[in-house]
């Protein structure tokens, strides 16, 4: 036995397909978006970044730090400017989620080659006078990562 469609039915086929599955995908993100507390990632409060329980340690030693009277966790880890700031945070958005969603996150925390290279410009430019100072009186190398000998200062 053979089914056919009648013609007229034909072209309402693929947008019903597509209406549903754009549907689901849109269902799905409101309610991770949701579920995850999504907006509070778009604003500079440090209390989102502990809504992960692995983030609470750093939250904490943050608190702790000199650096929790004086900054929040964006003016470290993002970029400045609007578009740098929350194109940053939403490639480090979707991996964090990727990885949470999957179950694969290392149990400590590893910093991207990219992470990186954002947090020690921000420790440059924020402690430029103290840097230059430094480089200016010792053979400092260009190299030398501000937390090779600061590792706990912005999260005890």
């Amino acid at each position: 036995m053979r089914i056919t469609i009648p013609s007229k039915r034909r072209g309402t086929v693929a947008p019903l397909l597509f209406g549903i599955t754009l549907g689901a995908l849109l269902g799905i993100g409101l309610y991770t978006f949701g579920y995850a507390r999504g907006a509070s990632y778009l604003s500079n409060d440090p209390k989102a970044c502990a809504n992960c329980h692995v983030m609470r340690e750093h939250f904490s030693g943050w608190m702790k730090s000199s650096h929790g009277k004086v900054a929040v966790c964006n003016d470290c880890h993002t970029p400045p400017g609007l578009i740098p700031k929350y194109n940053t945070k939403a490639i480090n958005g979707f991996f964090h989620s990727l990885a949470f969603t999957t179950g694969r996150f290392p149990d400590e925390i590893i910093i991207t080659d990219r992470n990186f290279r954002v947090t020690e410009s921000a420790c440059l430019k924020c402690h430029a006078e103290i840097v230059q100072s430094i480089r200016a009186t010792r053979e400092h190398r260009g190299d030398v990562a501000c937390i090779s000998c600061h590792r706990t200062v912005g999260h005890m």
